[in-house]
């Protein structure tokens, strides 16, 4: 069993290589922004999250991933992840594959060019219910500030085309597999 956590910044490439992996692996593939959406409908916890700022949704997020890639794994299936995760979170993701008995693969999604990057912001849509379209503005800003985590096992670049990102990482799935 394995746990790929897939992260970068929104708009890198982060979804769609984690599609990847987990029709390479059969593995659901779990997403950050997906499991935050179910919550949004709901005032009161609405409320309880903008209170805690951007660290306490993403907390809580990562809660949520971590709790069902936990389920998945106790079924015998590995897990894909996606999502934005730093240090923090890579570290918990490493420590709940131990526990469950699984391995983790780390991977990185990154667009160096900020024109290409831009593009990719303002020509995506994702349509989860009950969830935003982030703007370049946001992601922008984000770019200034990302600290991408240490302990990478692949980094992935949108300037490379996309199958040929997809078969590097195709083929070190089933190298850890």
């Amino acid at each position: 069993m394995l746990v790929v956590l897939i992260t970068g910044l929104q708009g890198s490439g982060k979804t769609t290589m984690a599609e990847v992996a987990g029709r390479a692996l059969g593995a659901p593939v779990l997403g950050h922004d997906w499991a935050m959406s179910g919550l949004r409908p709901f005032t009161e916890i609405q409320d309880a999250l903008d209170t805690m700022g951007p660290r306490g949704h993403r907390g809580v997020g990562w809660s949520l991933l971590w709790a069902l890639a936990r389920s998945q794994l106790r079924l015998g299936s590995s897990v894909v992840l996606d999502g934005v995760a730093r240090d923090p979170e890579v570290q918990e993701t490493r420590r709940v594959a131990a526990e469950e008995g699984a391995g983790t693969l780390i991977v990185m999604t990154s667009c160096d060019d900020a024109g290409l990057h831009r593009v990719r912001v303002e020509g995506r849509e994702r349509g989860i219910p009950n969830w935003y379209e982030l703007d370049w503005d946001h992601v922008e800003r984000a770019r200034s500030s990302w600290v991408p985590p240490e302990e990478l096992d692949l980094v992935l670049d949108a300037g490379t085309p996309v199958e040929e990102n997809a078969e590097r990482l195709r083929t070190l799935l089933v190298a850890r597999s």
